[in-house]
């Protein structure tokens, strides 16, 4: 039987200009303009600007994000997540 590993799920942002996530199952998409990262407690949505992935630590569970941080939302069903990763691709595409 293969367990889940369990992590706990945290967030620390340093002077708008980092951010610490932890209890991180997976980056979904990216840009440097947003981020929509799966965690324990979710889909969370990070908006800023000159956005870029520092570390990824699959083992912990954990992302070090810099750039500018406008705003980060939790995003509870999967048709919003759809919608979000649609918008995403859109964007590249313009």
């Amino acid at each position: 039987m293969d367990k889940e590993k369990e992590y706990n799920h945290g967030i620390s942002i340093v002077d708008r200009k980092k951010i610490l996530i932890t209890g991180v199952k997976k980056v979904d998409s990216f840009d440097n303009e947003e981020f929509l990262v799966e965690t324990v407690m979710g889909y969370l949505v990070l908006k800023g600007e000159e956005l870029e992935l520092v570390k990824l630590d699959t083992k912990e569970g954990s992302v070090t994000i810099k750039g500018f941080i406008n705003s980060f939302d939790y995003i509870e069903d999967n048709k919003t997540k759809k919608e979000k990763e649609g918008n995403l691709i859109t964007r590249l595409f313009k």
